[in-house]
């Protein structure tokens, strides 16, 4: 039986330790990692996500490629956590001997793809999903991008081609946090209203609040059960650098990183 309060501990945690390995890596985008932690933790804590972290190459495991790469520090504490790899690495973050860096890639334990350049990821989501439905497996594959990500061509050419092929093993996260890298969504390409226009792409679509686990947590698991023979998309209303009054809502958030002093006080205060 799933419980809400522990999932709501390990988002805590979670939360203190990307504070703690942005101490370590200046360089990591400290805003956009902090607008995901739940999403994260509900798929890998709330028994959504299927994985053998001794066996990363497992056949039975459900794929996640997480497509805005630039947020996921956040997942590395987690998959340290459950035994991906030794938790003495989290300190190494970003120096030269570590697998660990602001942006991750297939060096590091549980990550399936490279997603530096943005709008790829749900490409390759989709010869996944294809791939794992010719072999007649039920694994899912789940794909984590953001917002932004949807100003990109290449997203949508993959939306249009997950829906003819009614890829109904796919279910896209959108971490819809509203910014940017230098402004606000809405200002650079205003897409919205999102949940509508993937329903007319003929997608099965949702919105919640991204920070809320049960919402979370009930959306992912109907939409894992669903049998529409349509793929998949819950719209993530989040807030990027959440929980960090000075990044909350600053158009710029994206590109600004804490001091060590900082984040020494953000920590004795929580």
């Amino acid at each position: 039986m799933i419980s809400f309060e522990a999932l709501e501990d390990k988002v805590q945690w979670a939360w203190k330790e990307m504070l703690k390995l942005h101490k370590y890596a200046p360089e990591s985008r400290i805003a956009s990692c902090l607008s995901d932690i739940e999403i994260f933790v509900v798929l890998y804590y709330g028994g959504l996500l299927n994985y053998d972290s001794q066996n990363t190459e497992s056949e039975q495991r459900d794929r996640f490629i997480i497509s805005k790469g630039h947020g996921a520090v956040s997942l590395y504490p987690i998959l340290a956590d459950l035994n991906y790899f030794d938790k003495s690495e989290l300190k190494k973050i970003g120096k030269e001997d570590s697998f660990l860096c602001g942006i991750p890639d297939t060096s590091v334990p549980g990550f399936e793809t490279i997603n530096g350049s943005l709008g790829h990821g749900l490409g390759v989501a989709c010869g996944v999903s294809m791939a794992l439905r010719i072999k007649k497996t039920q694994r899912h594959v789940f794909v984590l991008c953001g917002d932004g990500e949807l100003n990109e061509g290449s997203v949508w050419e993959a939306v249009m081609f997950a829906s003819h092929h009614k890829l109904d093993n796919l279910i896209l996260i959108i971490d819809d946090n509203k910014i940017s890298m230098l402004d606000y969504q809405k200002n650079i390409l205003n897409v919205g209203p999102l949940e509508k226009i993937f329903n007319s792409f003929g997608w099965e679509a949702e919105t919640v609040d991204g920070h809320n686990i049960e919402q979370l947590y009930s959306s992912l698991s109907n939409f894992k059960n669903s049998k529409t023979n349509k793929p998949k998309v819950l719209i993530a209303n989040t807030r990027k650098g959440k929980g960090i009054p000075q990044l909350e809502g600053d158009r710029l958030c994206h590109v600004k990183s804490l001091s060590a002093q900082e984040i020494d006080k953000i920590l004795e205060n929580n």
